[in-house]
């Protein structure tokens, strides 16, 4: 530990393994957004339960700001069994969908079916719709709404989010 009573870190962020020096109990929201610079992770309600700090975790959709470094398991530089442990959990922001300019056709989707109004939700509802593609490439309207039920939008009124996520389906497959 040092002498701030941070610790070194290795994590996996959009497929970069990096270093970070944080507190373990620091959020992952915060780290994201104040150290790494990534901030199409937003910071809503605080409490988990607008959806607009959704990010992915191993593929699963989670609230970033009630994720704390420790919860992660991330591997401390401090630990004897840092040279032999992996980097831990796989997290991936919306900057990590994106292959160089070309959009995800998730992405895409949600531009093609006007789901983008003012852009505050659309991270976390990109990301949901992301992590129920990859487990159910198919699914029902009802599957659509139920993924993204947690999380909040202010000015779409779903309908154009809900066929974008359809939308996506078909490119996808």
């Amino acid at each position: 530990m040092t002498e701030s009573g941070t610790q070194e870190f290795e994590i996996i962020v959009n497929d970069q393994r990096m270093r970070v020096e944080t507190h373990a109990e620091r959020t992952l929201l915060d780290l994201l957004r104040e150290d790494l610079g990534l901030t199409g992770t937003k910071r809503g309600c605080g409490v988990g339960a607008c959806g607009s700090c959704t990010v992915l975790i191993d593929g699963k959709a989670r609230r970033s700001c009630k994720i704390k470094i420790s919860d992660l398991r991330v591997t401390s530089h401090e630990s004897p069994a840092y040279a032999e442990a992996s980097a831990g959990k796989r997290i991936t922001t919306i900057e990590g969908l994106a292959d160089g300019t070309k959009l995800h056709p998730i992405q895409q989707a949600f531009i093609d079916c006007g789901a983008i109004q003012c852009g505050f939700c659309t991270p976390g509802m990109v990301l949901a719709a992301k992590a129920l593609l990859d487990v159910n490439p198919d699914p029902t309207m009802d599957e659509i709404k139920k993924a993204l039920a947690p999380n909040l939008c202010r000015c779409t009124g779903y309908q154009q989010i809900f066929h974008a996520v359809e939308k996506a389906a078909r490119l996808m497959r």
